[in-house]
């Protein structure tokens, strides 16, 4: 019998499949551009460092990183190690700042849905190009901008308007990335993680 627990990636699977969907990757897997659906989208980072839970990071550079830092960096890179917290730092993050010359830093975790969720016990709606005008006002009416680009999108939806969004922003061949807001009288309600499972 197969219960699907041993199908499960691992996660660094699933890290790998984060970087697919957030980055395009020439031949060599080296970074081009953040990978959004909607046109115009900005250069990659010159790196990108993927810690999980279980060890085993996962890292990409942009394609213009020299050959030297790339060898530099992965000896740190194997040192790094299982995020416990994810507000934990990396080890070596004063090294990379250094021998990277960055400027800015994003980091923040990365959480897998699986493909059965329970139905939500809100009113979910899919936001199509039909139906934006009359769903996101109030809060989200940039999501009219987008809506062509960023499908599926579902939103928790109160008194005839979307109060919490989830749509896909970055599509890889195995994962989609979800963009999640909710506006913020509408918090704590448990309103993201209906969006989300819509």
């Amino acid at each position: 019998m197969n219960d699907g627990i041993n199908n499960r990636p691992s996660a660094r699977d699933l890290m790998e499949y984060h970087a697919e969907a957030m980055f395009t990757h020439d031949r060599s897997g080296r970074l081009h551009l953040v990978n959004e659906p909607w046109p115009g989208s900005d250069p990659a980072p010159r790196l990108f460092l993927g810690r999980t839970t279980e060890g085993g990071s996962v890292w990409r550079f942009r394609h213009d990183v020299s050959d030297r830092l790339v060898k530099q960096l992965e000896s740190w890179f194997a040192e790094e190690a299982a995020v416990v917290d994810f507000q934990d730092r990396p080890k070596h993050e004063k090294d990379y700042w250094n021998l990277l010359q960055g400027e800015r830093m994003t980091m923040g975790p990365c959480y897998y849905i699986e493909n059965e969720t329970r139905q939500p016990s809100v009113d979910v709606q899919r936001i199509t190009p039909e139906n934006v005008r009359q769903l996101a006002r109030e809060g989200f009416e940039w999501l009219a901008d987008e809506i062509n680009f960023a499908q599926p999108c579902v939103a928790v939806v109160q008194e005839g308007r979307a109060v919490s969004v989830c749509r896909s922003v970055r599509i890889g061949a195995r994962a989609h990335e979800a963009g999640l807001e909710t506006l913020e009288e509408f918090r704590g309600r448990g309103y993201a993680a209906a969006a989300t499972a819509g």
